[in-house]
């Protein structure tokens, strides 16, 4: 895929500059941008180029909600290449999550791995998720408190991985995943393969992939940003069981009023949250009727 960047420029008083960022962020993830990167004096925002649309970009801009502030942009495409590269080479340390299970970083010799329980190695290739993110250690949480033995699980843009990964050595029967990214797809079955895993298969594409499937799923992972969740959270209630669960991470705790009014929808309800950082993680599940 080919990318832009967006450098936002925010011209405002200090103590406002951090809530600009997150409303800045919410905007844009509006009009398609995926992801985001703070910098000293605003956001760079990052979205594909098939997706962007200038005016629509302008319009939400125009009409930011906080008084006095201004924001000034440019934008410019992204060289097709590893922009990984460099965090790749130098690796990553052991994340701990609940003293139960271990990332690594696969590709480097660490001397104070602790496998007291589950240990997942990881080599990342141009995909999101190795655990340092809060989001992707809030779901690997949730999976943790979800009764996975023997269930089929669906990982929706999977990334890395990491979270089809520990659904496997949690006991899950099998589990299917999918990416738009061939990276993903690619770096999803080398890491499977790295933790001698045979049940995970991935296949390319969006939410569509599931149209046609006959298929259901007892768990359903999807950390993505906000607004595709909201797109696809129909896809999600059709393939999930009727006693399913539905974990969603990928967005800020303002974002979960709009996310549980949509699940609302589907008769899904709230089981649990868990927030770091200001990044959320609802888990949800179908209300009894």
């Amino acid at each position: 895929m080919e990318y832009l960047v967006a450098d936002f420029k925010i011209d405002c008083t200090e103590e406002l500059i951090q809530i600009a960022r997150d409303l800045l962020a919410d905007a844009a993830g509006e009009v398609g941008f995926e992801s985001f990167e703070e910098t000293n004096n605003g956001l760079k925002g990052y979205i594909q180029q098939r997706m962007y649309d200038r005016n629509a970009l302008n319009a939400v801009l125009n009409t930011f909600p906080i008084p006095g502030v201004q924001i000034d942009y440019t934008i410019q495409e992204m060289e097709n290449r590893n922009w990984n590269e460099s965090w790749e080479a130098a690796g990553f340390e052991p994340i701990n999550i609940a003293d139960r299970i271990t990332i690594y970083d696969a590709a480097h010799t660490f001397s104070d791995i602790s496998h007291k329980d589950i240990a997942i190695g990881i080599e990342v290739k141009q995909a999101f998720g190795t655990g340092t993110h809060q989001t992707t250690r809030l779901v690997i949480s949730s999976l943790l408190d979800t009764e996975i033995m023997g269930k089929r699980v669906l990982d929706c843009g999977c990334g890395s991985g990491i979270l089809s990964i520990a659904a496997s050595k949690l006991g899950a029967r099998d589990v299917l995943a999918y990416d738009i990214d061939e990276w993903s797809v690619r770096n999803t079955q080398h890491n499977a393969a790295l933790n001698g895993i045979e049940n995970i298969k991935v296949v390319s594409g969006d939410v569509s992939v599931l149209v046609n499937l006959d298929e259901t799923f007892d768990i359903i992972m999807a950390n993505i940003n906000r607004n595709i969740l909201l797109k696809d959270m129909p896809a999600f209630a059709r393939v999930m069981n009727r006693d399913g669960i539905l974990i969603l991470s990928g967005f800020y705790q303002a974002d979960s009023v709009l996310l549980l009014k949509r699940a609302s929808e589907f008769n899904l309800i709230e089981r649990g949250r868990r927030i770091e950082d200001n990044w959320t993680c609802l888990t949800l599940h179908r209300a009894r009727i």
